[in-house]
């Protein structure tokens, strides 16, 4: 079966949560790039500055990280990046980190959120903490933007408004997918650029291959289950469709 796309012709700003610099750009900043180039606005929201992800001392890994993701925004026409500081490789799952992610849904008011999984196995094996904590953290402050009584002080000081969010989506792999994002050519073009942005990063990792070798690659096997050149894949949520009984 051929999975369908995303419904992006009503998608109006999307808000992409992950714990990390560059963890946009293994593949789904190529969708990123797609949307953009119809008009719709993504911000990107990074709960770390990534200073535990190089042997540098921490600030200067962190000025380097987020010099480099604004470089990769760039290349997908992303103008709208907002870095916060809590603990790159310790991030906690809680109440503080729910409530900079409710907080940034307000302010932007997106009608689609991009959050990581918080599942503990993959199938590239065991996943890394900060992920699983900013995916858990992501998926329930989708619910506290709406609420007027969670986060109060946001509606009361801040001047915020609550927002609910129609859709949540989550990059996944063929046998979990709903939905697809078509990147042939030009996006996966972009999404490769993205990556190479983060120069210095991966000179610090050992054996990494270079974007433009497997980033195609992955999104080649992608494309098959949408029937096209090169895909994205997405597990998504409709949150204001009630589900069938």
């Amino acid at each position: 079966m051929t999975l369908p796309a995303l419904p992006e012709e009503n998608f109006q700003r999307v808000l992409c949560v992950v714990a990390h610099p560059d963890d946009m750009e293994y593949g789904t900043s190529a969708a990123v790039a797609r949307w953009t180039a119809r008009g719709i606005e993504v911000g990107y929201l990074l709960l770390t500055r990534g200073e535990a992800g190089m042997p540098n001392p921490p600030e200067e890994t962190a000025r380097l990280r987020v010099a480099e993701q604004s470089a990769a925004c760039d290349a997908v026409g992303v103008s709208r990046l907002t870095v916060l500081e809590h603990p790159d490789g310790v991030l906690v799952y809680g109440l503080d980190l729910r409530r900079d992610i409710c907080r940034e849904i307000r302010r932007f008011k997106p009608d689609v959120v991009l959050g990581a999984s918080y599942e503990i196995e993959t199938p590239y094996g065991f996943d890394q903490a900060d992920h699983r904590a900013a995916g858990l953290a992501t998926l329930d402050a989708l619910r506290d933007a709406g609420n007027r009584w969670v986060f109060p002080e946001q509606v009361d000081e801040e001047g915020l408004t609550p927002h609910s969010v129609r859709w949540y989506i989550v990059p996944t792999l063929a046998a979990t997918a709903t939905h697809s994002v078509d990147v042939t050519g030009e996006p996966l073009r972009r999404g490769v650029a993205s990556l190479e942005a983060h120069a210095a990063y991966l000179a610090a990792l050992p054996d990494h291959p270079a974007p433009a070798e497997f980033i195609p690659t992955f999104a080649a096997m992608s494309g098959k289950a949408m029937g096209v050149e090169h895909a994205v894949l997405f597990r998504a949520h409709d949150l204001m469709t009630r589900p069938e009984l």
